[in-house]
Order: C-alpha cells, then sequence, then structure tokens
C-alpha cells in the first residue's frame, strides 16, 4: 500500500501542477481529493488491515492528504495572481495624450517649480510635509494666534465650507496649518517644509489668484534666532533665483510671527527698474517670515522658554513668475498651449 501512496501522490501533484487556469486546477482538485479519487480509494482499503497497520497507513494518507492540500492551495494563489495580472494588462488604458515627440507632454510649470523647491530646501536639510486641504477653523486660525475678530477669519475673506458647526471648516488659507499638524507629531528638533495648495477670495491681477500654490517652511530648534531665519531666506534666495536677485526683508504683523518681517525679492521683469508687475517699485513681494510665537508654540505643547524658531512662507506660482519672467500670473491658469509648451 506504501508504493501505491507513493505513486498516488505522485500523479496527483503532477495532476495538480499542469492546471493552468483556476477552473482547471478546481477540476484536478477534485479529481485528486474528492470521494471518487485514487486516494479515496487506497482510504477505502484501510478496513481490511490489522489495527495497528491500519493506523499507521492512515497518518501516511492523512500526510498524503495535507500535502496536496497545500499543493493546490500554493497552485490557486499562483493561478489567480497570474490571471490578475493578465486582466490588469488587458484593461490598461493608455492615457498618453501627445504621442513621443517634440510635443509630448511635460508638467505643468507650476509642479516644475514645486519640485525645484523642495529640492533646494531638501538639500539645505529640511524634510517635505503635507496636509488636508480642508482643514479645521483651529488648525488654520486658533492654534496660529489669529484673534477671534481677525479679518482673516471673515467670509470675506476665507472660504469656509458647510460641514459642522458655522465656520468650523475652511479651505486652507495658507500652508500654515501643516506647520501646527508637524509640532503635533513630533517633538524638536524640527526642520521641515509644507508645500501645497491654499484659497482665498483674491481679486484676479497680475500678481494674484483666487486658488494658488505655496510653500512654508518651519525650523524649532534651541538656540534659533532671526539672523538664522535671515541667512535661510538669503540662502535660498541666491540657489534659487541665482546671483542676480537679491533679497530684503521689512517689517510687517503676523499673528503667528514675533518679530515679523515681509521679505521681498529684486523683480525679475525689469530688474529692479519698476514695471508695472512691480507697480514700479523694482521690489516683488514673495512672502511672509517671522520667530514663532510664543502663543503658537504653547498651542502644541512646546516650551517657548527652551525652544524657539522661525517660519516663512510664499507662493510657488510667484516664485515660477519672477524666475521666467511672466509678467501676469493669471496665464498659469490658462492652459493656452502656446504658453505651456515654452517650459
Amino acid at each position: 500500500m506504501v508504493d501505491d501512496l507513493e505513486h498516488v501522490e505522485k500523479q496527483a501533484g503532477m495532476r495538480l501542477d499542469a492546471a493552468s487556469t483556476v477552473e482547471e486546477l478546481r477540476a484536478a482538485e477534485t479529481e485528486v481529493l474528492g470521494k471518487r479519487s485514487a486516494l479515496a480509494g487506497l482510504h477505502a482499503r484501510l478496513g481490511a488491515l490489522a489495527p495497528e497497520e491500519r493506523k499507521a497507513q492512515g497518518q501516511l494518507l492523512n500526510g498524503a492528504r495535507t500535502r496536496l492540500s497545500e499543493l493546490a492551495a500554493e497552485r490557486a494563489a499562483e493561478l489567480r495572481a497570474s490571471e490578475r495580472a493578465a486582466r490588469l494588462e488587458a484593461e490598461r488604458l493608455d492615457l498618453t495624450e501627445v504621442l513621443p515627440g517634440p510635443r509630448r507632454g511635460h508638467l505643468n510649470l507650476v509642479t516644475q517649480t514645486r519640485d525645484e523647491l523642495e529640492d533646494v530646501f531638501v538639500g539645505m536639510g529640511y524634510t517635505v510635509s503635507e496636509g488636508p486641504e480642508a482643514e479645521t477653523d483651529w488648525h488654520s486660525f486658533e492654534a496660529l494666534n489669529f484673534p477671534k475678530g481677525h479679518p482673516a477669519r471673515s467670509g470675506f475673506d476665507t472660504l469656509y465650507l458647510d460641514w459642522g458647526d458655522p465656520e468650523s471648516t475652511l479651505l486652507r488659507p495658507h500652508t500654515s496649518p501643516v506647520q501646527i499638524r508637524v509640532m503635533q507629531s513630533q517633538p524638536p528638533p524640527i526642520y521641515s517644509i509644507m508645500p501645497g495648495k491654499v484659497y482665498r477670495k483674491d481679486t484676479p491681477d497680475a500678481r494674484h489668484t483666487a486658488s494658488f500654490n505655496q510653500i512654508e517652511g518651519l525650523v524649532v530648534d534651541k538656540g534659533i534666532t532671526f539672523g538664522d531665519l535671515a541667512g535661510t531666506i538669503e540662502a535660498f534666495t541666491g540657489a534659487y533665483f541665482g546671483a542676480g536677485i537679491h533679497a530684503r526683508l521689512r517689517p510687517a504683523y503676523f499673528p503667528f510671527t514675533e518679530p515679523s518681517a515681509e521679505f521681498e525679492i529684486t523683480c525679475a521683469i525689469c530688474a529692479g527698474a519698476g514695471c508695472r508687475t512691480c507697480s514700479g517699485t523694482g521690489w516683488i513681494e514673495l512672502g511672509g517670515c517671522g520667530m514663532v510665537h510664543p502663543n503658537v508654540l504653547a498651542a502644541v505643547g512646546i516650551d517657548a522658554e527652551a525652544w524657539s524658531g522661525f517660519a516663512f512662507g510664499f507662493g510657488i506660482d510667484r516664485c515660477a513668475q519672477m524666475r521666467h519672467g511672466i509678467s501676469d500670473m493669471r496665464i498659469l491658469l490658462d492652459n493656452d498651449i502656446r504658453f505651456i509648451s515654452q517650459f
């Protein structure tokens, strides 16, 4: 009976391996493990054996059945994976809009700019963090030290969503909520940037659109000073715009930083001579910056006596505008092939 069992198991294994589809495998499994299988026939012969021999042969039969069942399960997994891969390949859609060649599609200028900015800051030792575009009032304003009556919290400036309590959920007007989430999720030291899309009720003009892309940076560490902030801004300006573009800081006010400043760069359109884009000043405001306010650190549970930091933020679209000499930012949203094919 032992020789018969070895022969039956070998033939059954070959039958299972030969199945090329899940349906064929099911049929083979019934054939080698079912009630009418050769294995079942051997099991029926156990009744004619002596009790001790019956026990030993029964264990051998059970072992063979277990091995064949495991082989069938492994083969089924292989066939399902193969059939799924074949189905996905058959259902694959070619979404290429333009054939390879001179007019082949490429990333939008704003996306290219975002990637380049991330590369600059990653090279300076920063990590990249992201967060949701639909945010809470607490993350967007309360934790950032905005007073209740601040104009930015009114419906005239902010796009609130019809979700939850009135004015509790909004489309983020800046990527600063990601700073709050980062400080909540990890202890200092923190060196991170936060790129993403933001929304404001701005009137479109040469330098503004209602939906644009912003990148912010946050540093929280021991011994951080305003000089570190100024040096970071200068290093970024030179690395991204080149040696011919300079930066300057002007005093400003932001609820989440103290002291605060706006930083401007030389207008790349007129090289500082004055034009419509820079309103004749020769400078373009790129963003705001300052030392993180102690109230912001307290809101996320960081001891302001032990840690200090700075934050900055500016428009990615504005960077693209300045670097490539685009006089009107609204053209970035036009999808004019004559424009986007240049980049």
